[in-house]
């Protein structure tokens, strides 16, 4: 079997091409993070993070913190580091540089007044000391990047009282991102690649988009980057000398506006849209005396109304920001005041507090850790929501403050840190403590061992003391966050475009009216005396009817379209805020759309880029299923599978039957050591309060947590660890393991030994890992291997993480050979004992008896599977992007349906550039060949991040994305937080399509932000993607409907809201147009000017308004059955450039219509019965009436549903009007010296007048027949998809599809079967890397057999033995 090698290769019974893709050695991933770190991505790769073609370059001071590691004897340095003739300082073998902490004064100089020359605008680093390096590459002062200054400004130079006040004044710069720094620890421990020599290239500049901060950086001054400046010194207990530095205060902002920005930033966003520029520009032209034929502030107003909705929109979500910072701002923290911890808000916490944080609670701030409850100041910490790794991190203190358990002690510390400047790097932190003791100053170094950062949360641990070095936006997670995108949609790029097509049409008929105003001037300008033309100058006159025509043809462009769209949008958020189908009720958690300005956009999605830990996983490990001696165990036992005898090898018995077969069975004795086994061999530290209280278990990884925990259930009880054994209940009875040595976990091994002297005298050594390294390592008389594999391809294929179990009886002499060889591995100096460690584990992991297998469930959330398989019926592909490692990250496709078992897997793992365009290029030949043959398999693409961090070099980038696109599925692993965002910018660059990002921690927000759509999971981790999103969640599966029914139902509405704003204007309006032929183009109007405005305010507002918020095409049960509709909606369906100009052409038929109609039944004036002209207005207004009906008459077509509000506004908009113009034509001419005259005494001669009601019943239908009739035939003989499922939901057609379930059940099983023992997953995330004997040397300080002291501490234990190190 593939990935065993002593295994015999299972038969090939498919001749697909792409069959030997996959198939090459390694199979697995070797779990190793991508050689260098994200700071280095960007430029060693070279990768265009762009979202535009041109390539955006970029310099940060951040990449100089820190410094490489030399790389291990006979390992070449990656060929990516600079090659310097010369040792930095401090570069001893195993350190890091010293860039800020450095005692050699080596900062740049900074004056607050000074002005900068040419050549000093940039910020400057030294590289070393003394002498001039000039001769040296890379030596001395460096100037980075003039630019840089203005672009690293941030409100990070803000501080204390002068923070908030910049703050109200909104004079922070928005565009401030440290996103391009190092985010990932392995990555930038393997191989920190050195920038100081790679100048030779000068930096391009960068092209920016104007915006509101261009235009304050005008008018503001500069800000310095803190971290350009020298070290922060930090006193201990002395609150007054640290307030005098004025740092920045605790505080977080995300809000958009402030008291003093918000009208310019809002009138400048506003003024961004054509169509506000346009009404503006008519505004001014009315006000020019002899120009306008209309009333001078019939734009105006209407615009002024149009931009306090906008506003009072614009405050309201702002406003819900703002809210949702107070709440953080305010959670509670405890700080050290004199000898007491006193209870305060976040906001208050300061740089130089000390703080107590306890357990399950976040960081307030970046600490550095002081004490804490454990041994040795050590402590255990979760970064989910900082870097997406579940497993716990451990920090510990320096020796000199573990001590200070007790308050008291802690009040009267004295010292002071010496640290860096806040930076972005969430892996480095350099800094000095110096404490006075003896009469004499001793300094101590810090490193991120000591670092506690915001955003972390405390776990496994009762308490620890910190003092706060950063604090609000200075701290390394609000210093990776990016400024919120404004992210415009397609449809309002498009609609800008149909503005602009408009206002073309305008123009035209703005000039063909001057031109016939020219020409009846020239020829017939002697006999229209009534007009008084008299001389006139051709130039003149051309431009003054031009702005003429342009104002009276201007409201073909909807005035309040805009707003329409704006508030449609605002409730069609609150609809889906609202909705009770996506609350989630176990952690009181609403949907809430954040953005509405984009709900639209989700019901175009193309792609989904989706995290995988806390969005489609809980992230909690269960212990479900075991194979202990080739018998099957599980705690749930379908009822199709339960065995019928306890000697049953085909069926699954339950645990129950396992603590029985533990006494009686013939496998008794396997079984116990295999209990045994997962109750000692681990890294768990069991933790209880009290002796009557219950045990609550430490694990670094929940996988070892779950196995200690299924021990439990099944009867063995870990209940106590100390540095030399290991204690288990079992019966009721303590049994005690002498624990000799162990061989720890790594990528490598994919294993983990423990050697122990059991109960019994004998020594066994313990051993677990993937079933690929353990099945190699068996002795030849296992009987029950077959068996075994045959298990572990079931768990496999039910998407469960397997571990193999083994053991062996180790001989006393056999023992103490080896524990020599261990020894002298263990103390190994010279870079390599990791190796050599590995190297003396395999001399005593050999013949070992397979006791088992061991299956745990990362649990998905619920309905993760069906959502997945509908979003990609509905045409949408989903791309996983996760740091876990390529075989979870498969198990997890699998559960999840992610992965079916009829796809093919391609799997990408090389170790460098040219293996990884080999391998794509050769997988993307095969399957065009294939394609090109007429087969088409179905292809799922897999690739980790190494692989990764090379495919998206400049040369490579457009074969993966060519080969990715082909796949159905996409899956990467161990990607760090910005290669997500660099796969979403990729496919954002070169594909036409809309991307959704979804993820839950800090982590995911630059993904989030950087995709068209962002949503994040209001999960357990914090709520940091969920603020930076434009929808947020709480389980994965709202998905489904947000964008299958929210989505397709806003997108639908939207479009209508838009073309039938187009249509109703234009189907007034044209008349106008028609009119100029019949008045000799000499500007009259048909209607009263303000009518004319209130026409899109007023009495047409409403039916689009109801149309946006009510309508459905289908409902929103049959969206959710017909996941295929979505497609309509998702190929811009419904809004296209043929629907724009079918309904413009409609606007104008009407016109057309109603101007004849009108005209003819008015002919003469109209004539009435007492000899009398009914006159001018009484045309105009009943044929405003009239043309007022053809538009609501259209607007009751296009309804789909009818519900009380679409009848309040449609058939409500025409009483509107029939009760406002009576009013209005009395109230006017009486309104100071007659505010407008022309409808004076025109209601008893319109409303007494026949033909006034003629023109009412006939226009409409007239109108609407050919409307009626396209719709008929439509529906009909044309049907659209849609069309029919009309039909289902009117007439409730119940689906009588075949069902072929048991069929298709077994088709799967047989699939999954030959596919899975391709690649098999196992469970195993305690730690990632060789930790160097670390977990082990933490481990043997615990003795929890002792009890805790006074302030909760538990002591350490001294005398490790040897081997334990």
């Amino acid at each position: 079997m593939d990935g065993r090698p002593n295994a015999p290769q299972a038969p090939n019974h498919n001749n697909n091409i792409l069959d030997g893709l996959g198939s090459s050695q390694p199979v697995y991933s070797s779990g190793q993070r991508p050689p260098v770190d994200d700071s280095q991505l960007l430029n060693v790769f070279n990768i265009d993070d762009s979202e535009e073609p041109q390539p955006r370059p970029s310099t940060s001071y951040d990449e100089f913190v820190g410094g490489g590691r030399p790389a291990p004897a006979g390992q070449a340095q990656p060929s990516t580091s600079s090659t310097r003739p010369f040792t930095a300082p401090y570069m001893e073998s195993g350190t890091r540089n010293y860039s800020q902490t450095s005692d050699l004064q080596n900062y740049a100089k900074y004056g607050d007044g000074e002005e900068l020359t040419e050549e000093e605008s940039g910020y400057k680093y030294y590289d070393n000391a003394g002498p001039s390096d000039e001769h040296i590459p890379g030596g001395g002062v460096k100037v980075v990047g003039r630019h840089h200054r203005r672009d690293r400004t941030s409100l990070m130079s803000m501080s204390g009282v002068m923070d908030r006040a910049k703050g109200m004044l909104g004079i922070r710069n928005s565009n401030y991102s440290d996103i391009n720094l190092p985010l990932t620890e392995a990555g930038l421990q393997n191989s920190r690649v050195d920038t100081a020599g790679t100048d030779e290239t000068p930096p391009i500049r960068e092209k920016k988009e104007f915006s509101f901060d261009n235009i304050r950086d005008m008018f503001t001054r500069k800000k310095v980057d803190p971290a350009s400046l020298g070290p922060r010194i930090i006193h201990l207990n002395n609150a007054p000398v640290n307030a005098a530095n004025k740092w920045v205060d605790n505080h977080v902002s995300t809000a958009k506006y402030n008291v003093a920005t918000f009208l310019p930033k809002f009138l400048f966003e506003q003024f961004s849209k054509y169509a506000n520029l346009f009404f503006l520009f008519t505004a001014a032209l009315q006000q020019v005396p002899n120009v306008s034929p209309t009333n001078r502030y019939t734009t105006i107003v209407p615009l002024l109304i149009v931009l306090t909705i906008s506003a009072i929109k614009e405050l309201v979500e702002d406003w819900k920001r703002k809210t949702a910072d107070k709440a953080l701002n305010d959670s509670k923290a405890q700080v050290l005041k004199g000898s007491t911890f006193v209870e305060t808000k976040w906001i208050n916490v300061a740089v130089g507090d000390i703080v107590r944080v306890e357990s399950e609670e976040s960081f307030p701030a970046d600490l550095v850790l002081l004490t804490s409850s454990e041994p040795e100041g050590l402590c255990y910490i979760e970064t989910a929501n900082l870097d997406g790794e579940t497993n716990l991190k451990i920090k510990q203190a320096i020796p000199e403050t573990v001590h200070l358990v007790n308050p008291a002690d802690l009040g009267r510390l004295n010292g002071r840190i010496r640290s860096e400047q806040p930076n972005s790097s969430l892996y480095t932190y350099e800094a000095t403590l110096t404490v006075a003791g003896g009469g004499n100053e001793k300094e101590h170094p810090l490193t991120p061992d000591q670092l506690l950062l915001r955003g972390a949360i405390l776990r496994n641990t009762p308490w620890v003391h910190g003092v706060v070095v950063f604090t609000g936006h200075e701290t390394k997670l609000m210093r990776n966050a990016t400024a919120t995108p404004i992210k415009r949609t397609d449809v309002e790029r498009m609609l800008n475009k149909q503005i602009l097509m408009l206002v073309a049409i305008l123009l035209v008929l703005s000039a063909v009216s001057t031109i016939g105003d020219l020409i009846v001037r020239s020829t017939a300008g002697q006999k229209l005396t009534y007009l008084y033309y008299d001389n006139f100058n051709a130039a003149t006159q051309f431009f003054l009817d031009l702005c003429t025509y342009w104002i009276l043809y201007s409201n073909l462009v909807p005035l309040s379209l805009f707003v329409t769209i704006e508030i449609v949008k605002y409730f069609q958020a609150f609809l889906i805020s609202s909705d009770l189908d996506m609350y989630y009720t176990d952690t009181d958690t609403p949907a809430v759309c954040r953005t509405s300005s984009l709900v639209e956009e989700l019901g175009q999605i193309e792609y989904i880029f989706s995290d995988k830990t806390g969005t489609l996983t809980c992230n909690m490990m269960e212990f479900r299923q075991c194979s202990i001696h080739g018998i099957q165990y599980a705690g749930v036992v379908p009822e199709d599978r339960k065995a019928t005898s306890p000697d049953d090898l085909d069926g699954i018995h339950d645990f129950k039957q396992l603590r029985e077969n533990t006494r009686t069975h013939p496998s008794a004795g396997v079984i116990q050591q295999f209990l045994s086994l997962l109750a000692v061999c681990h890294t768990v530290i069991p933790e209880r309060k009290d002796e009557k209280s219950e045990i609550k278990y430490q694990a670094a990884s929940p996988d070892e947590g779950a196995l200690v925990e299924g021990a439990v259930m099944l009867g063995y009880r870990f209940v106590a660890r100390k540095p030399r054994s290991v204690i288990i209940q079992v019966d009721g009875q303590d049994v005690e393991y002498e624990l000799l040595a162990v061989c720890e976990f790594n990528s490598t091994r994919k294993r983990m030994s423990t050697l122990f002297r059991c109960p019994d005298g004998k020594i066994r050594i313990y051993c677990k890992g993937a079933d690929t390294v353990i099945m190699e390592r068996l002795a030849k008389d296992n009987q029950t291997v077959e068996t075994t594999l045959r298990h572990l391809e079931d768990y496999a294929t039910e998407g469960l993480r397997t571990l193999c179990l083994a053991m062996r009886e180790v001989p006393e002499q056999e023992y103490q050979e080896w524990r020599q060889i261990f020894d002298k591995a263990a103390t190994t100096v010279g870079g390599n004992r990791a190796e050599e460690l590995d190297k003396a584990a395999e001399i005593i992991e050999h013949d070992l008896y397979l006791l088992g297998a061991t299956a745990i469930e990362d649990r998905l959330q619920d309905g993760v599977p069906d959502t997945i398989h509908t979003l990609q019926q509905a045409g949408i592909k989903v791309w996983v992007l996760t740091g876990d490692r390529q075989e979870t990250a498969i198990n997890i496709g699998m559960s999840c349906k992610l992965i079916s078992e009829d796809m093919t897997l391609l799997i990408i793992n090389e170790e460098n550039a040219t293996a990884t365009r080999e391998s794509l290029q050769k997988k993307y030949d095969a399957v065009r060949s294939q394609a090109a043959a007429g087969e088409r398999d179905v292809l799922a693409l897999v690739i980790d991040g190494k692989s990764l961090a090379f495919a998206l070099e400049k040369d490579t980038e457009k074969l993966f994305l060519d080969l990715a696109v082909i796949c159905k599925a996409v899956i990467c692993c161990r990607v760090s937080p910005l290669q997500k965002a660099l796969v979403v910018k990729l496919v954002k660059r070169h594909l036409k399509a809309l991307l959704l990002a979804i993820g839950d921690g800090a982590n995911d927000v630059s993904m989030i932000q950087a995709a068209h759509v962002g949503v994040g999971i209001s999960g357990v981790e914090g709520l940091q993607a969920a603020r930076s999103a434009d929808v947020s969640i709480g389980q994965f599966r709202y998905l489904r409907k947000l964008l299958l029914v929210h989505g397709a139902w806003s997108y639908q509405r939207i479009s209508k809201v838009i073309l039938y704003s187009f249509y109703k204007n234009i189907a007034m309006f044209m008349t106008q147009f028609w009119y100029a032929f019949q008045n000799s183009f000499s500007g009259q109007v048909i209607y009263e000017s303000w009518t004319l405005s209130f026409y899109n305010v007023l009495f047409t507002f409403f039916p689009p308004f109801a149309i946006g918020v009510f309508d459905q095409y289908i409902s929103a049960r049959l969206l959710d059955r017909y996941p295929q509709s979505y497609q309509l909606t998702q190929k811009g369906v419904f809004f296209r450039m043929h629907s724009f100009w079918s309904w413009v052409a409609n606007g104008f038929y009407h016109s057309i219509l109603a101007y004849v109609f009108s005209s003819y039944f008015f002919l003469n004036d109209g004539i009435m019965s007492n000899g009398k002209v009914a006159g001018h207005w009484v045309w105009g207004t009943s044929t405003y009436t009239a043309i007022l009906l053809v538009v609501l008459g259209k607007a009751a077509l296009i309804t789909n549903v009818w519900t009380k509000y679409t009848v309040m506004a449609i058939p409500g908009s025409f009483v509107i009007w029939l009760a406002f113009i009576p009013a209005y034509s009395y109230a006017a001419p009486n309104i100071g010296s007659g505010f407008s005259t022309e409808l004076d005494g025109i209601i008893p001669v319109m409303f007494s007048y026949p033909v006034f009601y003629a023109l009412c019943l006939v226009l409409p239908p007239v109108c609407l027949v050919r409307d009626v009739v396209w719709k008929y035939a439509k529906r009909m003989y044309f049907p659209q998809s849609y069309h029919h499922v009309q039909e289902i939901q009117k007439y409730n057609v119940q689906d009588y599809r075949p069902r072929m379930e048991q069929f298709q059940k077994a088709v799967r099983k047989v699939r999954q079967v030959q596919r899975m023992r391709k690649q098999r997953g196992y469970a195993f995330s305690a730690g990632d890397e060789s930790t160097g004997g670390q977990t082990m040397r933490v481990l043997s300080l615990y003795d929890t057999t002792k009890h805790r002291g006074r302030y909760g501490e538990l002591g350490s234990v001294k005398g490790t033995p040897p081997g334990m190190l």
